[in-house]
């Protein structure tokens, strides 16, 4: 859910108010940013907001509008507090960093090879999430999420193939959890006791070798100790993108895990059926959903607490709002039918190359559908998903050319 609509500064700016207003006034008890950065030299894209120590007056009004448009029509709103890690696209960071300098294996050469961290920046790196979850909470955003899924930082330091390191930060799963805990307690230690700390975790990377569900079930475990009010189940990152309901260019590594006995249409509602046997807090999932039987199954079967939408909210808000009073079923899933089409390219195109460019084509239409409901407009479901790839591309690489650095 990524945004991509700050301001040259990467301050929030009136096209948040009026998309979470918008958010909001479907009906939706819960509201999660997409990923507002807490190191404005390491961005998931140009258009991240970002909080930091060089947050400026004019930056935390924009901030507290923000969180004022979603909270004043209804809707609680939580900050997805993230560091983009080695999954910092050149455009923005020409040198990324991460726990190793172990480069993403994607093809087209949108990532730089990573700097291994050093401990003082991975203590300055755990200040700065601190520092962020006390600005949100003052700007008015109701909670805070740390996100230690999808490949990006917190989630690289648990994932074996990205972390090599042999100190305290790597090796055994209790240094590469360590990140992720002392995140939770700096954070805690910033906000009080009353404030929702949530944390979102992959149930797997789904890469053999990779951050692996009994890992993650260990890490649950883990995080009951640690003051969490919310743990929200997702998997994969950009190698093995799950999230998006896609595999990556390496065939998916999955344990095998009891199968339930009932239809799922959500991603990680087996996982999460597990972790909830093991988690003290609620437990959240995101990816797949569409239909009121799956979600209502979902939650009477104590697979999850708490159902997370993603997609839907991006081209059909009214279509929410609708299902949430009772008088629709289905949610429409436009993702089904997104594809460029294997012979675009010529003959020559593998299918793995076709897997990436569809991949991201998909997401540059979602994308796009965000910029249209931040402008006013209604959502565009007939979008060609090439030329919403290619208006991506240029957008981003104008706004990163944009950025005051």
């Amino acid at each position: 859910m990524t945004e991509g609509l700050s301001d040259a500064a990467n301050r929030a700016t009136h096209r948040h108010q009026t998309l979470y207003k918008k958010w909001a006034e479907t009906g939706a008890g819960l509201l999660l940013t997409g990923n507002i950065i807490v190191d404005r030299s390491h961005l998931e894209r140009p258009g991240n907001v970002v909080l930091d120590g060089n947050v400026d007056e004019e930056g935390l009004l924009a901030l507290s509008r923000f969180a004022e448009s979603a909270v004043k029509a209804g809707s609680d709103v939580w900050v997805q507090l993230s560091h983009a890690g080695r999954q910092s696209p050149k455009s923005v960071a020409s040198e990324p960093v991460g726990p190793s300098a172990v480069p993403l294996a994607l093809p087209g050469g949108q990532f730089g090879r990573p700097r291994a961290l050093t401990d003082d920046e991975i203590e300055d790196i755990i200040q700065k999430f601190a520092a962020a979850a006390r600005t949100a909470k003052s700007a008015g955003f109701t909670g805070v999420q740390i996100h230690a899924a999808h490949g990006y930082l917190v989630s690289e330091f648990l994932n074996p193939l990205a972390n090599q390191r042999n100190d305290e930060w790597g090796g055994s799963l209790e240094n590469r959890a360590r990140l992720l805990l002392r995140l939770v307690e700096s954070v805690r230690t910033q906000v009080g006791s009353g404030y929702p700390v949530s944390v979102k975790l992959n149930s797997s990377d789904f890469q053999k070798g990779g951050f692996s569900f009994d890992e993650c079930l260990l890490v649950v475990e883990l995080l009951n100790q640690a003051g969490v009010d919310l743990l929200e189940i997702s998997g994969g990152n950009y190698e093995q993108p799950k999230m998006m309901g896609l595999d990556g260019l390496e065939p998916v590594f999955e344990e095998s895990i009891a199968s339930s006995t009932r239809a799922r249409e959500a991603y990680f509602i087996q996982y999460a059926e597990e972790v909830a046997k093991v988690a003290n807090m609620p437990v959240m999932v995101t990816g797949g959903f569409r239909t009121r039987a799956a979600m209502e199954d979902a939650l009477t079967s104590g697979a999850c607490s708490i159902v997370g939408i993603g997609r839907p909210f991006c081209v059909a808000p009214e279509a929410i709002e609708t299902f949430l009073k009772g008088e629709l079923d289905t949610l429409p899933s436009p993702e089904k039918s997104l594809s460029i089409g294997p012979g675009i390219f010529g003959r020559s195109s593998s299918l793995g190359i076709m897997k990436v460019i569809n991949g991201f084509g998909a997401m540059a239409y979602f994308y796009q559908n965000i910029f249209r409901l931040a402008d006013g407009l209604e959502p565009d479901l007939t979008m060609p998903i090439l030329p919403a790839l290619i208006r991506h591309q240029r957008h981003e690489l104008a706004a990163a050319k944009a950025l005051i650095r």
